[in-house]
């Protein structure tokens, strides 16, 4: 008989299981079952919009799958893993946890659910669909050697600890006012990526005009990773300072820092959508490497 325990904060014996359990995972697909989002709010979290429901079976000392909600701007976002060695049960553990996650939305307040999939098959389309959930976001997995033959002499500086917070957290949240992850961060939110231990100020290269933050490229190095990987982690341009090239130049300034630290690989997330960036990319020479797929649903309050 399997057990669910849903915990709105997990204590460190749990996180190391799950961590246990994403290991296992990784090991298993090649790529890290979390988004680096929901790896956070695992680790540091038991943030209000958090809850991790951790599925058990007799005779087994590790968790069999683990589901996890995490509310963000303006959805809730929603990963699922299963056990290697469970994945025969997926079946039936799948849309246990799903729909229990589901629930959990709806006594919560309802909203707009995410459940993200890396490189999802005609078996999580149909489960989605049983829930509910139709195709929504395909985030694009994009990389490309360094260094590039191109530069730019954009002037940029590192950021700041201590010191930019106020002014970096006013620009992403102006640049990224209706995007569900990257909009709507507070103070905490970025302090938890500073305490990372791959966060590194001179890889956040920020472009100033007129005194105030215009652009920034915030680069993070996988160093776990064979070979090497240095991701564009986040990168915008103020509102205020659009139709100048700025996209493009920051850019280029965080692909240099990256090739100057010996880094032989670039890559980076885009929404498939975004004719714009993903038009930059091609340029710059990036290709496709892996698709990642949202289903996407309205949940209704269960108390309204």
């Amino acid at each position: 008989m399997r057990t669910l325990v849903i915990k709105r904060q997990l204590d460190s014996a749990e996180i190391a299981e799950v961590g246990a359990l994403m290991a296992a995972a990784e090991r298993a697909d090649g790529h890290r079952p979390l988004s680096d989002h929901l790896w956070l709010d695992l680790a540091q979290g038991g943030r209000e919009g958090f809850a991790g429901l951790l599925a058990w079976e007799p005779g087994h000392e590790h968790p069999v799958a683990y589901a996890q909600l995490s509310r963000g701007n303006s959805s809730w976002a929603l990963e699922l893993v299963v056990h290697p060695h469970h994945r025969y049960e997926m079946h039936a553990i799948g849309p246990e946890l799903l729909q229990t996650a589901l629930d959990v939305v709806g006594e919560t307040g309802g909203g707009s659910v995410h459940w993200w999939v890396f490189e999802p098959t005609r078996a999580h389309a149909e489960l989605a669909a049983s829930l509910g959930l139709r195709q929504g976001r395909r985030l694009l997995q994009m990389r490309r050697p360094l260094p590039l033959d191109i530069s730019t002499d954009l002037v940029t500086r590192s950021f700041r600890p201590g010191a930019d917070e106020p002014a970096w957290l006013e620009v992403n949240n102006r640049a990224f006012s209706a995007h569900p992850e990257q909009g709507g961060w507070d103070l905490e939110t970025l302090l938890a990526r500073e305490r990372e231990a791959w966060f590194d100020p001179d890889g956040f290269r920020i472009h100033e005009r007129d005194g105030r933050i215009a652009a920034f490229c915030w680069t993070k190095v996988h160093h776990d990773h064979q070979p090497v990987l240095g991701e564009i982690y986040v990168i915008a341009v103020d509102p205020d300072f659009h139709g100048l090239g700025l996209g493009r130049a920051v850019t280029l300034a965080g692909l240099d820092h990256l090739a100057g630290a010996g880094v032989p690989m670039a890559m980076l997330f885009v929404d498939a959508d975004n004719a714009a960036a993903l038009g930059l990319y091609r340029e710059l020479g990036f290709d496709v490497h892996r698709t990642d797929c949202a289903f996407v649903g309205e949940i209704s309050p269960t108390n309204p």
